[in-house]
């Protein structure tokens, strides 16, 4: 292998720690510190203020990967004054709460324990009465997590709707959409059983334009989608056919107003509802932006609305890259571009992998040859589909190492399986479970 197709160890190393600093800046229990204070009787979110004193008893509720170091900062904010809680949180995300009761449950396909959880919770809200307070903690991942079944739905029948869309292609406004149309809980359900009660939201960012409504399927905010909408997705990715009979009954009767709509903007159980973001990818990428240029590189971010087909995405990052090698635009080298997201994949294997890792497979064959060029993607979770990678990285080299240990890039896109082409070359990003989550970053680096 010719020198400059070596790994440049520094570059990557510098994109590790670019990754990092995104990380640390969207620490949930720094996030929530942030937009969160006590002082003495008074409970301060954002720009509105709660006397602490008018409320009978105070309850925290909520899911998300993100919700465990959420529940602690709010544990050290209010102590004693937290009467109960319930939260569900992936597998493995969990930590030992003092006042709030951890429920670790399935993602992204949900399970009994999601269900067992949200029941806990759904029962604290409907007690929580016109003098209780609710604060209602969500990031992503709540909506596979908190699980319950609107009538006539099963478990089963979830469970299948969701392998439907992850296989499909479909993006997460779009499974959303869905969700939200089977649930008790989503799409503003949990605010309509939680009312009277004044309900006050602190919400991590998992999604594209940080829509609230879409967010863990919005289970506290008016829904913007209708089963109109819902059926019109299934239609659209050819599956209204493949999904359970219950399913297609239930929209067909929200179709004909035989059940509700989800409750809309102006309903009145919003009256007493507060909604606080306490952390973005945004906010991910000007940290990682300030870290790069602290380590001598021109910083750009570029986008955090990056949506589409993991390897398609790719592409047009990888573009970048040759731009900035060849002419220095839209910056010249050394160069740090950034940018956040969420993409999608279509499966049309049976390998194993996520997006991220697509993403940088995909990247890797479109830099081939090119050197100084380091490419990372990872998830902010830690967690990259069904595996225990948060994405991987990839440079000019990449693909003439891998035929060295006889792997084919090809294949293992064909197959989806990104995560057995990266492993022998240990170029899987591995972070563990992060606490946090906001979407996606893309990282492209030019020495």
């Amino acid at each position: 292998m010719a020198d400059n197709m070596k790994p440049n160890i520094l570059l990557r190393q510098h994109a590790l720690e670019i990754f990092q600093a995104g990380l640390d800046a969207v620490d949930p229990c720094e996030s929530i510190f942030r937009h969160v204070k006590i002082s003495e009787d008074v409970l301060e979110v954002g720009s509105r203020r709660f006397i602490l004193s008018d409320f009978e008893r105070i309850i925290v509720v909520g899911g998300g990967k993100a919700g465990a170091l959420m529940g602690r900062a709010l544990e050290q904010l209010l102590g004693h004054r937290i009467v109960d809680g319930v939260i569900v949180t992936k597998h493995g995300h969990g930590m030992p709460l003092k006042k709030i009761r951890l429920y670790e449950a399935g993602h992204p396909v949900p399970d009994q324990r999601g269900i067992e959880g949200a029941e806990e919770m759904l029962s604290l809200v409907q007690a929580a009465g016109e003098g209780g307070l609710v604060l209602c903690l969500i990031s992503g991942g709540g909506s596979a997590l908190m699980v319950s079944p609107a009538a006539g739905i099963t478990l089963e029948d979830k469970q299948a709707v969701t392998r439907l869309l992850l296989a499909c292609g479909a993006d997460i406004h779009e499974i959303n959409t869905i969700r939200k149309h089977l649930s008790r809980i989503k799409g503003g359900g949990l605010a309509g059983l939680a009312y009277p009660a004044t309900l006050v939201n602190l919400i991590l960012s998992d999604v594209v334009g940080d829509d609230l409504n879409v967010i863990a399927s919005g289970p506290t905010v008016p829904d913007t989608s209708t089963f109109k909408d819902a059926r019109k997705i299934c239609q659209k990715y050819g599956i209204w056919n493949q999904v359970p009979a219950s399913v297609r009954k239930r929209f067909d009767a929200g179709l004909q107003g035989d059940i509700p709509e989800t409750p809309k903007a102006g309903d009145r159980i919003f009256k007493e509802n507060c909604s606080q973001l306490v952390g973005t990818n945004m906010q991910a990428l000007e940290a990682a932006g300030v870290k790069a240029s602290s380590l001598g590189y021109s910083a750009m971010i570029l986008s955090s609305t990056i949506q589409g087909e993991a390897r398609e995405a790719a592409k047009v990052l990888a573009g970048v890259a040759r731009e900035v090698r060849e002419s220095g635009n839209p910056i010249a080298p050394p160069a740090c571009i950034l940018c956040g997201g969420e993409t999608t994949v279509t499966i049309r294997g049976e390998g194993r992998g996520g997006r991220n890792q697509e993403f940088a497979l995909s990247a890797a064959c479109a830099i081939e040859n090119l050197d100084d060029v380091v490419i990372l993607a990872g998830g902010t979770d830690g967690n990259d589909g069904p595996t225990d990678a948060a994405g991987a990285i990839a440079d000019g080299g990449t693909l003439a190492r891998a035929a060295e240990s006889g792997l084919d890039p090809q294949d293992h896109l064909e197959r989806n399986d990104a995560y057995h082409f990266f492993q022998p070359l240990q170029d899987l990003l591995m972070t563990g479970p992060t606490g946090t989550n906001v979407m996606d970053v893309y990282m492209v680096m030019v020495g």
